[in-house]
Order: structure tokens, then sequence, then C-alpha cells
């Protein structure tokens, strides 16, 4: 499961030589502002529509063991919502000798072909749940105003 990071973003963000200078710092801090509420509401919206208990376990206590800006957040709690296991074991990483930014989160069995339909349907009930809220919020302005 890949995070979709706009194009622009992740070129940008790659360059920290002397031709850009501070603009590549400046693309990753930009993106990581505006990716930051958008991903501390996908991974409550997953905790309520998937596993609650396991989703916010594995983002209380996982969530920082993989890289990116707020990419664990939303792995570690779609992982647990799933109940599946993402990533690769310690035991594997160290075994291949070579450096794997990706460790195991998750709780559960690995992730098979039947996960991603599973995913798309955990995807699609969040999506629903934030525009109900969104239409109540709409409602109870309209009532309320």
């Amino acid at each position: 499961m890949e995070h979709a990071r706009p194009l622009l973003a992740e070129a940008w963000g790659k360059h920290n030589d002397e031709e850009y200078g501070d603009f590549g710092s400046l693309a990753r801090q930009t993106f990581a502002i505006i990716d930051w509420l958008p991903v501390r509401l996908t991974a409550p919206g997953f905790a309520v529509v998937g596993d609650f208990e396991d989703a916010a376990y594995c983002w209380r206590n996982q969530a920082d063991r993989w890289p990116g800006d707020g990419l664990g957040i939303v792995l570690a709690s779609g992982s647990g919502a799933r109940g599946v296991r993402l990533g690769i074991p310690e035991c594997r990483q160290r075994a291949a000798g070579s450096r794997v930014d990706r460790v195991e989160i998750g709780p559960g069995d690995e992730a098979d072909v039947d996960f991603m339909e599973s995913a798309v349907g955990l995807v699609w009930r969040a999506l629903v749940l934030w525009c109900l809220l969104l239409l109540l919020l709409g409602l109870a302005s309209l009532v309320g105003g």
C-alpha cells in the first residue's frame, strides 16, 4: 500500500543540492503542514468504521515506527482497523543484511489479495462517514443560524 503523494511534492522534496538551495526543504515542510490535518482525520475515521480497538492501539504504539510525514499514522490505523500486518518483520530485515525502513506494523495475519478489497471498503466507509458528518454540520448551521 503506497502513499499517494502529489507529484510535485515528491519531486521537489528530494532536491537538497545547490541548484535548488533550500527549495526542497521548503517543499517538504509545506507539504507536511498541508497534510497534517487530513492524516489526523483519516486515522480516527478508519478506527470508527473498522476495528476501533486495534486501530487505536496500532496508531498509539506503532505509528512512529514507519518513516514518513504522517504515513505511519494512516498505515498503522488502517492496518489495525482491518486486522492485518504490513511491512517486513525485523528478523527478516537483519537477515537480509541491508537497511530496510519498512518495519512491521499492525495485528493479525499478513496482507494478501483479499486485503485489498477490504481496504477499498474501509476507505469508502470512512469517506461516507466524513460526508455524513459534514452534512450534519451543514444542517446544524442552517437550523441554528
